[in-house]
């Protein structure tokens, strides 16, 4: 019983947000796509001209708000290059490419070098997170790691100058992950954007300039 009321007061909560309502109301497949919109007009973090990468971008919104920020190329189209990577299958979006499949994999690699022919990234973005367990040490783990591969991502993929913003958790393990933001990159901001929900722990960390590019 515990459970449907949890699953009914979600529900209620999830129809009457008004982040939902606008997201629908705005063609944009998830909520999400707010918490990035803040950020980047904070932040002037998407131009036209850019590469992006979206790391675990399904459904994509995120890959959505890029692709209406770079559009107006005379002729259609956009002015720069978007790449979704998920593990999950996504429904195409207009001028972005898709790559379903772990990015570790050499597979997927291969297909992102088709792609960026040589050129280096200018923003990574990365709202993945894992499967939470309720065990806070073990999800803090588990955060910790997948931030270490975003990161690890743009230390090969990115140009020194460009940025990676990550989704975090504001609680165990997250001064850790701030320091290590910091030995990689020069200039490191937290952001907690209004769509994030306020008994949520979710924070996003952006770093800017690499130390140490690959």
């Amino acid at each position: 019983m515990a459970k449907n009321k949890l699953n009914k007061n979600w529900l209620h909560d999830h129809i009457n947000d008004p982040y939902v309502k606008l997201a629908q109301k705005e063609g944009y497949r998830a909520r999400a796509v707010y918490k990035l919109k803040e950020i980047d007009e904070s932040e002037k973090l998407i131009k036209p001209g850019q590469i992006i990468i979206d790391l675990g971008s399904t459904p994509g919104s995120w890959s959505q708000y890029a692709r209406n920020k770079l559009a107006g190329k005379a002729g259609g189209g956009i002015d720069g290059l978007i790449v979704g990577l998920d593990m999950l299958p996504m429904e195409p979006i207009a001028d972005v490419h898709f790559i379903q499949g772990d990015f570790r994999e050499q597979r997927v690699l291969r297909q992102l070098e088709v792609l960026l022919e040589g050129r280096k990234v200018d923003l990574v973005l990365s709202d993945m997170a894992p499967n939470l367990s309720g065990i806070a040490t073990a999800d803090a783990a588990r955060m910790e790691h997948i931030i270490d591969l975003a990161v690890e991502f743009a230390q090969q993929h990115m140009k020194p100058s460009g940025a990676l913003l990550v989704k975090c958790f504001n609680g165990q393990g997250y001064s850790q992950i701030v320091e290590k933001f910091k030995q990689e990159f020069k200039v490191v901001s937290s952001k907690k954007p209004k769509a994030s929900k306020d008994k949520s722990s979710e924070i996003f960390l952006l770093g800017k300039i690499l130390r140490n590019s690959v």
